[in-house]
């Protein structure tokens, strides 16, 4: 059979069949001009809900700066070569005692694109003998690093998303399995500290405690919880008051740090054993210099100026307590990401892939009317980026953005709501 028939079959994939309506404006959007809270989409002005650049780092004048010194001083290539073999410097390893430093931690690794390197770091340090147990809700990263182990013939346990206990019973069973096995397996413990989509945080507190009973090494993806949550932005560990419990934090330089790349975190010698296993590292090219130099500068600011963290929690607080005044449902977010959860999500159980194209319409008509009419742009998010059934906006706050900024996006949200409540979009079939 042809490898590509299954792209006519298909009509180009879950969310490729959407391209030849939505490429361009629901998918594939171009926004232009200077990041940060107004920016330019098909040519008009629009007030910008969808960068996660919670800091404001991505614009300012100190980062901009260090970025062009950086780049003039050493181009965009240099250091050239992986880490292992030739692309070793001094910024390199500046960057990462800073950040260990910052994080409490013994070491760091700075690797350089961190959805792959989070899936090499779960491949890195789980064998066939080992269990990993983790988040139902995990992100699309760590359930790559779980199906690379599950390749090598690993053995994986999945607990319902944010619950406990649930885990418990899951480690229960690993250790069951481990047992049995009689090979002498580890176990891996591995959640978002803040999920992506929904905002909400995971109950670490609750998971470092189940230490005391049960062996198992926990390593937490905080990418966006870096710079945002707890008193000095350590994030998740900082805020539940658990960071000793935590064994290895691992992050993304795109969210807070307004950058490209990622580190990992924990002890000397977990972290000198990651630097010489993982293979997304071993056999990919080191991090520009100009761009490590850049994030030692986004670090600087980031501790240096708490007031950055203190203002994006007065704009988060104010837009999600006004939405939720309004009667919008943001579900269980304790981060700056602020989801809307719109209909269907009532009867998503019962939910297909085809009842969602049909009632993702009216989301879609709100969506354009809100940018052509309002001047407000969004993300708004379906299956397979969260579960079947569940339809959403998703908005994303920053320090760069004003209290005038919420007001007017609440005064358009209560119109919109208005239009939504009244089945106003409820005709307009713009995906079929």
């Amino acid at each position: 059979m042809d490898l590509f028939k299954k792209i006519d079959d298909t009509k180009g994939g879950t969310l490729g069949k959407y391209q030849e309506v939505a490429h361009g404006y629901f998918v594939f959007p171009k926004l232009e001009g200077e990041i940060g809270p107004r920016m330019k989409f098909r040519g008009k002005s629009i007030l910008n809900w969808c960068m996660e650049n919670y800091l404001g780092l991505a614009n300012d004048p100190e980062v901009r700066l260090a970025d062009t010194r950086a780049a003039s001083d050493w181009g965009l290539g240099y250091p050239m070569g992986t880490r292992i073999i030739s692309g070793q410097t001094t910024h390199h390893e500046e960057l990462e005692v800073q950040l260990a430093t910052f994080l409490h931690k013994e070491d760091c690794f700075v690797v350089n694109y961190s959805y792959e390197a989070m899936t090499s770091v779960i491949d890195a340090l789980c064998n066939r003998n080992d269990v990993i147990v983790y988040d139902s809700d995990a992100n699309a990263s760590i359930m790559d690093g779980i199906y690379l182990h599950r390749a090598k013939g690993g053995k994986s346990f999945v607990y319902s998303h944010g619950d406990a206990d649930n885990c418990m019973k899951k480690l229960q069973l690993a250790q069951g399995y481990i047992s049995r096995e009689k090979e002498g397996g580890g176990i891996l413990v591995v959640s978002d500290g803040v999920f992506d989509m929904s905002g909400e945080v995971c109950p670490l507190k609750e998971i470092v405690a189940l230490k005391k009973d049960n062996e198992f090494t926990l390593l937490i993806d905080d990418s966006h919880g870096l710079g945002v949550l707890g008193e000095s932005g350590r994030g998740t560990a900082e805020m539940h008051g658990v960071e000793e419990g935590v064994d290895l934090i691992f992050g993304s330089f795109a969210k807070t740090m307004a950058g490209i790349g990622g580190y990992i975190a924990g002890k000397e010698k977990v972290i000198n054993y990651l630097r010489y296993n993982m293979r997304s590292q071993i056999f990919d090219e080191s991090l520009p210099i100009a761009m490590v130099v850049g994030l030692q500068k986004r670090l600087e600011l980031m501790t240096r100026q708490p007031e950055r963290r203190q203002k994006l929690w007065e704009i988060t607080n104010k837009l999600q307590n006004g939405l939720r005044e309004l009667g919008f449902n943001l579900g269980k977010t304790e981060s700056a990401i602020t989801p809307i959860y719109l209909p269907p999500r009532e009867d998503a159980a019962d939910s297909s892939e085809a009842d969602d194209d049909q009632r993702i319409n009216p989301a879609l008509s709100m969506v354009m009317d809100m940018r052509e009419n309002y001047g407000i742009f969004c993300t708004i998010v379906k299956y397979p980026v969260v579960p079947q059934g569940t339809l959403m906006l998703r908005m994303m706050p920053t320090s760069s953005h004003t209290l005038e900024d919420v007001e007017y996006t609440l005064d358009t949200f209560k119109k919109l709501k208005e239009k939504l409540n009244s089945g106003a979009y409820d005709n307009q079939a713009l995906l079929k």
